[in-house]
């Protein structure tokens, strides 16, 4: 996908998929073509990526292709500078995250989705476990946290989980 211009690639592709969705179609499976799937590899995204976004906004209102965007860009900027444009095939085990009332320093969620950032970030989501899924969103709105802006701070510190644990605790009377 080119560079300077994938944003409008990938609202393409947001859009392609968002009538397939409306139309009735629902085996992600049958979106996209070999060229679509190798455009969306090359920024370190993958068919469930764009389907659980367009699923959620079709069926909840959100996320909107805006928040689709930013999440998907901060992603692509850890592949190519914190990957150095090396993907994984390792994937986590879903079961492996921490669960949905596992707490720390009191807050329920907040291992989960830490975790589950540091998967996004890596690449390393499995297909039935979707970053910003209903869930990080409750989470993130309660904290007054953008998707994207988690990301880029579970990035930040991902060799710190007390900082990131703290900077959350401090967007909360923000």
């Amino acid at each position: 996908m080119e560079n300077f211009s994938y944003q409008k690639k990938l609202k393409m592709i947001w859009e392609w998929a968002l009538a397939k969705y409306e139309k009735g179609e629902r085996d992600p499976n049958n979106y996209f073509s070999e060229s679509t799937l190798k455009e969306l590899s090359d920024i370190g995204l993958n068919t469930m990526d764009v389907y659980d976004y367009v699923e959620d906004y079709v069926s909840r209102g959100e996320p909107d292709f805006e928040t689709f965007l930013l999440v998907s860009s901060v992603r692509k900027d850890y592949l190519f500078l914190a990957q150095g444009g090396n993907k994984t095939t390792k994937l986590i085990d879903s079961a492996s995250l921490p669960a949905k009332d596992a707490k720390v320093k009191g807050i329920a969620w907040l291992p989960r989705i830490m975790y589950k950032a540091w998967a996004k970030l890596r690449g390393q989501l499995p297909s039935d476990t979707m970053y910003g899924c209903s869930g990080d969103r409750s989470f993130l709105k309660e904290y007054n946290i953008h998707p994207a802006d988690f990301l880029r701070i579970a990035w930040a510190y991902e060799e710190d989980e007390s900082k990131l644990v703290d900077w959350v605790i401090s967007q909360k009377s923000q």
